[in-house]
């Protein structure tokens, strides 16, 4: 799913209609990408979300069952623990994954031939070594990436538990599997349509700025609001298109394997569960 992920990106730092280098379209961006940069220029940035990936995820879903266990003891309704549980599993994902994500957008950007980039690490370090580890380094945009996956985890967990309540079971496996699948889709998708303005700021503040050497860019909400004045509301959803149908799917994917693996782990686990962590 990574070129997907490299086209949003190109969307997203694209400033304007006027610059003679925009992508016309999803099919224009894939042409242009692949006769001046070849296949590998989709794979661009990939190896950080490789590395990032296993330690992503893990938090993302240890963190939720975490925060839904210690919101038992509130007197929230069960629909807005789902929510609130997966607000807090977004925020602590996001300090994890900000590293890796400045490293992989300023990756992403690059025009060049795949060969002629450089490497992941060597990135990585001429990041720290010209703006250092903090928020004008390696953590550059941590506030957009914290309203990224905040909201999305928010809205991708309260609505696929919630609604999946709702829905009544199928004895049937493969229909039950398909329902589950559904809502995770639709789940995807929805949490995809509501952050994307979040995601728009974070690859303008990690990406290249229009002037070199100046930060036009800087926090999180100033960066949606020039935005919005200087291209339009619609331009706080670029990208859209490209990342529906990487985390439509993905999403959906993701939960079922989280569901399915939960529900082994719980019957085989030799060690057992602990009281209070089966749901």
């Amino acid at each position: 799913m990574h070129p997907l992920d490299v086209v949003k990106t190109r969307f997203q730092i694209q400033r304007g209609k006027t610059d003679p280098t925009n992508y016309r379209s999803l099919g224009d961006c894939f042409r242009t990408i692949s006769r001046t940069e070849g296949l590998f220029g989709f794979y661009k940035g990939i190896l950080p979300p490789i590395l990032a990936e296993t330690p992503k995820r893990a938090v993302k879903f240890f963190t939720f069952e975490q925060y839904k266990k210690l919101l038992g003891y509130a007197t929230l309704p069960p629909g807005l623990t789902f929510a609130v549980a997966g607000l807090g599993s977004g925020l602590t994902e996001a300090v994890v994954v900000n590293p890796f994500e400045v490293v992989k957008v300023s990756l992403q950007a690059n025009r060049n031939v795949f060969t002629e980039q450089p490497s992941t690490f060597s990135q990585a370090r001429q990041i720290i070594k010209t703006n250092g580890l903090g928020f004008q380094g390696l953590n550059r945009g941590l506030t957009a990436t914290l309203g990224r996956h905040g909201v999305f985890n928010m809205v991708y967990f309260g609505f696929y538990f919630n609604v999946k309540n709702i829905i009544p079971v199928n004895k049937d496996p493969p229909l039950e599997f398909l329902r589950k699948f559904g809502i995770g889709l639709v789940s995807g998708t929805i949490a995809s349509i509501i952050n994307i303005p979040f995601d728009v700021a974070k690859s303008r503040i990690q990406g290249p700025q229009p002037i070199p050497g100046e930060t036009k860019y800087r926090t999180c909400f100033k960066t949606m609001a020039t935005v919005y004045k200087e291209e339009g509301f619609l331009a706080l959803y670029k990208g859209l298109v490209p990342k529906i149908m990487r985390l439509g799917p993905g999403g959906a994917v993701m939960l079922l394997v989280y569901e399915y693996a939960y529900a082994w782990l719980q019957e085989n686990c030799p060690f057992g569960f602990p009281d209070g962590v089966r749901y």
